[in-house]
């Protein structure tokens, strides 16, 4: 388990604070993330990688000439926040545009895709990978919903030399496109990770049994198995990855960078002990081992794990493979750093409160209110949601939602302060939402908060018709941008039937009070009703079948968090 925490929601934080104290010489904390310390020749083109914590030395620990030139760092297990990617894209960037790389999961692509526009509004060129290296976690004919896993390392090196070698964007994103669709990994579990904080593993494998394809996230494996000898083990991981081989691709007289990942707990001498076998069946194959690697690159907490990575290299990617590199975790070769680096972040957007009513300035009362009874409810079932969140996913979400409302709650608290209206009160809090919790949860909560913010006004105090077209703004703004729809086991199995029961009974005359009332009880009802639903979105999807007889945690802290509303309105 994870020992040595004080608050489990600050934990990335106080990671990324002890990191960069311990590695100031190689990089500089910057809002989101962290930089490369040292300067970047100008019109170089930024390589900027980045997710969930809770996976060192991935992401933070590969920022140096060579590889990243800056790293966002989202909470535990989930995406950085649009305005963390935004903020170290534009620390990062010298003049030469960006390539973004991350793991191919729903939180990280929603965010990071909306950072893109933001950095290009910024008159700032962007380009895109995705890292999808894990065979387990789609079909061949599906490859394109394949998650990044250790195979990233490949991609992010690739991108930096690339980078650093004077190739322009374009270039850089073809050549770190090529390796990722030449990379594949599988990966094995023998027990599962903790979270900070937890007193439960997200998983577990029974004694003398391996759990065969698992996330990094601490998502189970797709099947279990009789635990191997160190050979059998090598031979597995071997034998899948030779069973896929990318197109082109022949495996005698192949040339393959090759990674055995530790996932947490596997120590070094165990890994060398699977490697040397690992290293046998290649040339038996007739395989060239690569610049290989054997150790911690991308890990789960205390997973107790290993992963096999083979990216097969033509010439061009084996020599940026084989690059000189400097990061605090990953170092090859001799770097000649440039000089230090004279940091000014870009401040971002600071909105100014809009002109607003004695009236609105008492609704807005009333929200603050509301966000500080929602954060109490959140706090009081941050364990339960986590519980329920790890059944069939990776376990985050009560922490997320707690960052996310201690933010919002927060940012809610100071607008009002400082003289904002209801309107400006919620979008302030949406906003802080969002990039305080991250994540697919975190970017959604905050655009429903913003919709029903601008819907409401700094003017008027809105009336239950309004209230209703604001939810209903909410509802949209979910269901366009997130994809889900009811059936699918997420928080849409609730937010439609919410939206739909506030709307009748607005239109039926009834108070703001009641319409709220029937909602949550239609809401419970519903959220209780995905227990017997099977996920069709999100991490939980690849999972579906364990998650039969619970409810989807999404939809539950949206009943908590529409219960609390009505509570605290009749009180």
């Amino acid at each position: 388990m994870t020992r040595l925490v004080n608050d489990p929601a600050a934990f990335a934080d106080e990671m990324t604070e002890g990191f960069v104290a311990a590695h100031a010489d190689r990089v500089c904390a910057v809002p989101g993330g962290v930089v490369r310390a040292t300067e970047a020749p100008a019109g170089q083109v930024a390589v900027v990688i980045g997710g969930g914590s809770g996976h060192y030395p991935a992401f933070a620990g590969l920022v140096g000439p060579g590889l990243a030139d800056g790293a966002v760092l989202g909470n535990v297990f989930a995406s950085p926040s649009a305005q963390q990617v935004h903020s170290v894209g534009r620390a990062a960037e010298r003049g030469g545009g960006i390539l973004l790389s991350y793991g191919n999961y729903a939180g990280d692509c929603l965010n990071f895709d909306a950072a893109t526009e933001r950095l290009q509004g910024n008159g700032i060129a962007v380009r895109t990978v995705r890292v999808t290296d894990d065979i387990a976690s789609a079909p061949v004919a599906e490859r394109h919903k394949r998650r990044g896993i250790a195979g990233d390392l490949v991609v992010f090196k690739i991108a930096g030399a690339a980078a650093a070698k004077g190739h322009d964007l374009d270039q850089v994103t073809a050549l770190a496109q090529r390796a990722n669709d030449l990379t594949r990994t599988i990966g094995v579990a023998f027990s599962g990770c903790t979270l900070p904080g937890a007193s439960e593993p997200l998983f577990t494998v029974p004694e003398g049994r391996m759990a065969v394809g698992l996330g990094i996230h601490g998502e189970p494996g797709l099947e279990e198995v009789e635990l191997p000898s160190a050979d059998g083990l090598a031979r597995i991981l071997v034998e899948k990855l030779l069973a896929e081989l990318p197109e082109g691709v022949t495996a005698r007289g192949g040339r393959a960078a090759v990674l055995l990942n530790g996932l947490g707990t596997v120590k070094h001498e165990e890994l060398f002990v699977t490697y040397r076998k690992v290293a046998q069946l290649l040339e038996e194959a007739g395989i060239t081992a690569v610049g290989p690697e054997v150790g911690e690159l991308c890990t789960s907490f205390d997973m107790a794990g290993v992963s096999l990575t083979l990216a097969w290299l033509d010439a061009e990617l084996e020599e940026l493979w084989l690059a000189p590199a400097d990061s605090p975790a990953f170092r090859r070769g001799s770097v000649v750093s440039g000089p230090r680096r004279s940091l000014v972040t870009a401040s971002e957007d600071v909105e100014e409160i809009a002109p607003t009513t004695d009236e609105s300035r008492e609704a807005a009362a009333v929200l603050v209110d509301l966000l500080n009874a929602v954060e109490n409810t959140i706090d009081t079932n941050v364990d339960e949601l986590g519980r329920i969140d790890a059944i069939a996913g990776d376990g985050d979400h009560g922490i997320g939602m707690q960052r996310g409302i201690r933010a919002a709650a927060a940012a809610g608290r100071e607008a009002y302060a400082a003289g904002a209206g209801a309107g400006s009160v919620l979008t302030t809090a949406a906003d802080a939402w969002a990039d305080r919790a991250g994540g697919t949860s975190g970017a959604l909560w905050g655009l429903a908060l913003r919709r029903i913010g601008m819907r409401i006004g700094d003017i008027d105090v809105p009336d239950t018709i309004t209230l209703a077209e604001a939810l209903h703004a909410a509802r949209e703004g979910i269901t366009e941008t997130g994809g889900a729809q009811i059936g699918d086991k997420t928080l849409v199995d609730v937010l439609i039937p919410l939206d739909e029961t506030f709307s009748a009974a607005a239109v039926s005359g009834a108070s703001g009070l009641e319409a709220a009332g029937a909602a949550a009880e239609a809401g419970e009802k519903a959220a209780e009703g995905t227990s017997h639903l099977i996920p069709k979105a999100g991490r939980a999807r690849t999972h579906a079948e364990r998650s039969l007889g619970t409810p989807d945690a999404g939809a539950v802290s949206l009943s908590l968090v529409a219960r609390t509303v009505h509570t605290t309105l009749t009180q």
